[in-house]
């Protein structure tokens, strides 16, 4: 295994603009500190945060993860369905490829849907979650961006949330599920199509299951919000880990992985 493929250099966020609202789904205050203390743990980590000025009012604004699939110096941009998501693909789509160096693949195919929630990439292969979001023929643009990948479509249940809801990476060849009805069969799914073989580990919470692995450090949430599965994380893990609060952005979101694009700048 490329171990590279889980070590990062910059990671692509928003900027909290000063015109800020508060919603009924986020506590204001606390999102804006979970948000400031996700990117201060990103510093530590040795990544370079490059905060962007993303349409939209916070925190819906920093939710950046369905604006493009970045792996190995390319970035595919799905087409954005309203404005605000295309003018958020456009700025992206300018740092990835002008102060960042990636080479911008742009999704031509009308038919072709998807979202970066939906795209599980293990450092092996792809896995794309076909959901409302994400379609066949978006995997198929996935595997067309990263033929060097092996890329298999793997069906979410109807009415269940984005892949990476309930699988992420937890470290090399380890794959963190979520222990509910649909992130076991989305695990049996994903296990019978892939090319290779991981780890589970296995996590009481669907809350807990979407971590991040970035530049060795397991980042998962709190103990406060998920009691349960930081056991496991503290059982089960030998390397390094950090936690952090993230229940208000978390409400509105698929998780840790939805407030960042980590890119190596080749």
């Amino acid at each position: 295994m490329d171990f590279k493929m889980h070590e990062y250099t910059h990671a692509v966020v928003g900027r909290v603009a000063p015109a800020l609202r508060a919603t009924d789904r986020a506590d204001f205050n606390d999102a804006r500190h979970q948000y400031e203390y996700y990117l201060r743990l990103l510093s530590e980590l040795n990544v370079d945060v490059k905060e962007v000025d993303l349409p939209g009012s916070f925190p819906d604004n920093v939710f950046i993860e369905d604006v493009a699939v970045v792996c190995h110096g390319i970035a595919l941009l799905p087409k954005g369905l309203t404005t605000a998501e295309q003018l958020k693909i456009k700025v992206v789509k300018e740092v990835l490829e002008k102060e960042l160096n990636q080479t911008v693949i742009e999704l031509t195919d009308p038919d072709a849907r998807i979202v970066g929630s939906d795209v599980l990439f293990t450092g092996r292969e792809f896995f794309v979650g076909i959901t409302e979001t994400s379609n066949e023929a978006g995997a198929s643009a996935v595997a067309e961006a990263f033929p060097e990948f092996p890329c298999t479509p793997i069906k979410v249940t109807k009415g269940a949330h984005h892949l990476k809801k309930y699988v992420t990476v937890a470290g090399p060849d380890i794959l963190c599920v979520g222990a509910s009805k649909e992130a076991k069969e989305l695990l049996k799914r994903m296990e019978r199509e892939a090319n290779f073989a991981y780890q589970t580990l296995t996590v009481p919470e669907d809350d807990a299951a979407n971590c991040l692995y970035v530049n060795g450090t397991l980042i998962h949430r709190a103990i406060e919000e998920i009691p349960e599965s930081f056991k496991v994380f503290c059982e089960k893990i030998d390397f390094a880990r950090r936690s952090i609060c993230f229940s208000e952005l978390a409400k509105i979101s698929t998780g840790l992985s939805s407030c960042s694009l980590f890119v190596r700048k080749m």
